[in-house]
């Protein structure tokens, strides 16, 4: 199945996903970024300033505070990683403050006097990401995705339809959104976008079902297709349940190698997955005895970035 693609492939990571104001602005953010580069053989970095409402049903998305980048850091690390020849994307995400995961924001369907609404939380939230397309379109990044994981919005189509219009008033590259594990089918206006993205979150024994699911919809849409997240965490039986960060299962350091074995191994087989965007790597470099100790997602200095480099490594495709 060749669908046009104005990416290549794509050999991504995402950097220092919502660390707090001054975090890229460090050497020492510089240099886990050249080791990232050096030691999994990236060629893509997905940044992801965070907007943060109080709660689910807030209407208000704050991006000015001490939580997010700075735009000075932020446009100084995308130049820095493009003076690498790394291809940057931006991902505007947005967070609770009160740790509730951001699927679950949510309003009635009809409005209701003195309650949350819909139209106003849009209002905010297209703020929220055409900011950033004008720095994206300023710094000339290769991609913007527009937003994560927003899963209880998602039915709300032409609402969607007019945030990804507003961003291309102010972005000109090219433009994907990142929709969930498994919701895949249930977005129902990939037709406006330019690449359809997802997080790959899926059972290690499960990776060719869900890949012939995903299938259908590059069909229908005829879009080219990317994971803008994927990973597993290094504990006892996270390769079952990825998705699923609260699990509290004890160190294994291969649970996450194995995993990506078999998903590059399941996605290598199919020509219209054209990449991935590595959950996660911080701005800080862990020393080898800590990242030995380390049962989350990040990869640095861990069994699975030489998976990742070789995988990385290996592939040709543009």
């Amino acid at each position: 199945m060749k669908i046009q693609n104005q990416l290549g492939y794509i050999k991504g990571i995402t950097f220092a996903p919502f660390h707090k104001r001054g975090s890229l602005s460090t050497q020492t953010a510089r240099d886990s970024f050249d080791y990232m580069i050096e030691h999994t053989a990236a060629d893509f970095v997905i940044l992801a300033p965070v907007g943060l409402q109080e709660h689910a049903h807030s209407e208000e998305i704050c991006y000015t505070s001490s939580a997010t980048f700075s735009d000075e850091e932020l446009i100084n690390m995308i130049r820095y990683a493009k003076s690498k020849s790394i291809r940057v994307a931006l991902k505007p995400t947005v967070n609770c403050k009160n740790g509730v995961w951001r699927a679950y924001i949510s309003f009635f369907e009809k409005d209701v006097p003195c309650e949350p609404k819909w139209e106003n939380w849009f209002a905010s939230y297209t703020e929220f990401q055409t900011y950033y397309a004008k720095i994206a379109e300023a710094e000339q990044c290769d991609l913007f995705i527009a937003g994560c994981e927003m899963v209880m919005t998602e039915h709300r189509s032409e609402e969607w339809r007019n945030v990804i219009a507003a961003i291309r008033n102010y972005y000109h590259g090219p433009v994907s959104y990142n929709t969930d594990k498994y919701q895949e089918e249930n977005v129902t206006w990939w037709d406006c976008v330019d690449m359809i993205s997802s997080s790959g979150y899926y059972p290690i024994d499960q990776w060719e079902q869900e890949l012939d699911r995903i299938e259908r919809v590059v069909q229908k849409f005829k879009k080219p297709f990317f994971f803008a997240e994927a990973g597993c965490m290094s504990r006892k039986g996270s390769s079952m349940v990825p998705n699923n960060w609260a699990n509290q299962g004890a160190l294994r350091l291969e649970e996450q190698p194995d995993w990506y074995r078999a998903m590059f191994e399941a996605c290598a087989k199919r020509s219209w997955v054209n990449g991935f965007a590595m959950w996660e790597w911080a701005p800080v470099l862990p020393s080898r005895s800590t990242a030995a100790r380390d049962t989350s997602y990040e990869i640095c200095n861990k069994p699975v970035q030489e998976v990742i480099k070789d995988y990385y490594g290996r592939d040709k495709r543009k």
